[in-house]
């Protein structure tokens, strides 16, 4: 592997891949960009990653992958670009009333 590639990977999740086996590792940004779009979509559905996930996920090496995605509708995403320090873009997604007009929001 060139020193571009990421190891081979024990935290990739396979059960993103319900269509095709899953990597052993994401070695270019068109790679990345589908592991990301696999996790936010699992992610937003209410299937929380494993620790390992997230915390490659917020690795520096990953700010290209993200930036790039673009899901806008996708609450995980916005997610991962505040935690890449990346400008906040807007969010296409629903906004739940239950959510928006909870007065303990502004708590939070």
């Amino acid at each position: 592997m060139s020193p571009g590639d990421f190891l081979e990977a024990c935290w990739i999740d396979g059960a993103l891949y319900p269509d095709t086996d899953p990597p052993v590792a994401l070695r270019d940004l068109g790679e990345r960009v589908d592991y990301l779009a696999r996790l936010c979509a699992a992610w937003d559905f209410g299937l929380l990653p494993y620790p390992e996930v997230v915390a490659e996920v917020r690795r520096a090496e990953w700010h290209e992958a993200v930036d790039s995605c673009r899901l806008l509708t996708s609450p995980a995403y916005h997610l991962l670009r505040r935690w890449h320090g990346l400008e906040p873009l807007p969010y296409l997604g629903r906004q739940l009333a239950y959510i928006r007009d909870d007065p303990n929001l502004a708590h939070m």
